[in-house]
């Protein structure tokens, strides 16, 4: 009737019902290595001031170069070349739960058990950051099924 539009700026997913968030998870690199199938992808992981025109002047400024594997289905990628990696963004929700959420709730858990048994405090924690060994311990031996559903895909740039 009057022609207005309501745009979303804060948590446009659960204020919006057309809010449809994007499935894919891209990122930009160069390929660093190539062993057969086997592609080494140079990402560079920048703050949100790194692109600043004064980050030299800041102490503040931060880049970091990462590498990524990934298998490729093809094998016409060369050292040097632009390419883009891309994932399910499931796969990153799945990989925050496995290393953050399910750590902390251990730690938690592990600390309201033992606060009813041990006085020290110290003590209490020391165990349950303890208690992440065998955690990470476990996640290590399920590696190679981690590495199928935790897995990133390659293409070139801008295809």
């Amino acid at each position: 009737m009057f022609g207005f539009k309501i745009y979303c700026t804060f948590a446009p997913k659960l204020q919006c019902r057309d809010y449809k968030m994007s499935q894919i998870i891209e990122h930009s690199g160069i390929i660093h290595q190539i062993n057969g199938k086997h592609i080494q992808v140079q990402i560079i992981q920048e703050s949100a001031c790194s692109a600043c025109h004064a980050k030299g002047a800041c102490t503040a400024a931060d880049m970091q170069d990462k590498y990524v594997d990934v298998e490729a289905d093809s094998t016409d990628f060369k050292v040097g070349e632009p390419v883009t990696l891309y994932g399910q963004s499931s796969m990153g929700m799945f990989a925050v739960l496995l290393a953050f959420v399910v750590p902390f709730i251990i730690i938690l858990l592990t600390l309201f058990v033992l606060r009813n048994y041990i006085d020290n405090e110290a003590i209490s924690g020391s165990i349950a950051l303890g208690t992440l060994i065998p955690y990470f311990l476990i996640l290590s031996l399920f590696n190679k099924s981690l590495k199928s559903k935790l897995k990133f895909h390659i293409k070139k740039y801008g295809a």
